[in-house]
């Protein structure tokens, strides 16, 4: 893991260390797609794919005691100016002497689209589930090289099914979007943009991982037309992309390392 191997370390010791102490922390963002997928490390590395910092997911009901854990680490807590509505849900730490930064999002993730956490932190670890993983990326409006190259990574890695054992549980995911179509229309448009990805990325995948990667993107969003859709989401379908169905991201004062989402 060469110069980001620290990182690992660090958001792993973290949460068994907070798990111990009754606290729930999950590890998500780029950090998370390597611990997920390590046999994949060498492909992420191939990419040019860096580990610049380590997020985590919580339920604010633990909000203080995360803050006194992370404390007891040796973090101390920013007070940055953010955009409240956004961010109420957010808290950044650093730490002095290793130089790490820490956001910890409660509850949910709320950028171009509200991503829930709520009664899913215990379903996996050391990091969120792998449904949670794929839509921290698909609900980016314009996702980047970095976001793709993250996804390719658990393509090929994890089947889609319909649990969370190991897999991308794309009952979940389906069932989520058929309430919300504006993350549903983000998503279907995210995932196209990922197969096109491939085609420039493909190098570090063997031909099993490039078939694995397009099945599994052709099933999950088979997964997704295919669940039935709420009243609500047909009436928004109706309008479609005419009025805007994602909130504006980028004037919002962002920390750098989020951009790494």
């Amino acid at each position: 893991m060469s110069g980001n191997s620290h990182f690992v370390s660090e958001a792993l010791g973290i949460v068994e260390r907070a798990e111990a102490k009754g606290v729930y922390l999950r590890i998500l963002g780029s950090t998370a797609f390597r611990i997920h997928s390590p046999e994949y490390i060498s492909a992420h590395e191939a990419m040019n794919r860096p580990l610049t910092d380590v997020d985590f997911a919580a339920y604010s009901k633990q909000d203080l005691a995360i803050e006194g854990f992370l404390k007891g680490e040796g973090y101390k807590l920013t007070v940055a100016a953010l955009t409240p509505e956004i961010f109420a849900l957010r808290r950044i730490f650093n730490h002095p002497n290793s130089g790490i930064h820490i956001d910890v999002f409660l509850d949910e993730l709320n950028f171009c689209h509200k991503i829930s956490f709520r009664n899913r932190l215990e379903v996996d670890s050391p990091t969120i589930p792998l449904a949670e993983l794929v839509l921290e990326k698909t609900q980016i409006v314009t996702l980047n090289q970095k976001d793709i190259k993250d996804m390719l990574i658990v393509l090929a890695a994890h089947p889609v099914g319909d649990n969370d054992k190991e897999m991308i549980n794309g009952r979940h995911i389906a069932n989520l979007l058929s309430k919300d179509w504006g993350l549903y229309y983000t998503t279907t448009l995210s995932l196209n943009k990922i197969g096109k990805g491939l085609e420039v990325y493909r190098e570090p995948f063997s031909d099993q991982d490039v078939e694995n990667i397009r099945t599994r993107i052709e099933m999950l969003s088979k997964m997704i037309e295919e669940a039935p859709k709420s009243l609500a989401w047909r009436a928004r379908a109706k309008i479609g992309p005419k009025v805007k169905w994602y909130n504006d991201v980028d004037d919002l004062e962002r920390a750098e390392h989020l951009l790494d989402l």
